[in-house]
């Protein structure tokens, strides 16, 4: 089981922003940039447009731990970025888990 660190810092955002690959479903948006770590990190970023910080926090709950199930999925060495939108808000934990890893299948990132 890898063990991956939690993005924290707006340089490491923007790095990922700028220099990652983005792709997008009707929930989440992805960025994926090579981080040429052993382990991966990953940042969940939920606007003001989702909803208030009790829906915010618990959609960032949602995305945090669908992650943390499906981890061992990934591989390593790479900076996510995940991305709520606005369809998020009413989403449950199947549904969120559902496009975290269809995001993931999309920018080839999972294990086969």
């Amino acid at each position: 089981m890898e063990f991956s660190e939690s993005l924290k810092k707006n340089k490491d955002f923007t790095v990922v922003y700028r220099k990652g690959i983005s792709k997008a479903n009707r929930q989440l948006v992805m960025y994926i940039y090579h981080n040429n770590l052993d382990r991966n990190r990953i940042g969940i970023s939920v606007s003001k447009k989702v909803g208030n910080s009790i829906v915010r926090h618990h959609v960032t709950r949602l995305i945090r731990e669908s992650y943390r199930l499906n981890e061992e999925m990934f591989i390593s060495g790479l900076d996510i970025v995940v991305v709520a939108r606005e369809a998020t808000a009413s989403a449950n934990f199947g549904e969120i888990q559902k496009s975290l890893l269809h995001l993931a299948n999309l920018h080839r990132v999972t294990r086969k």
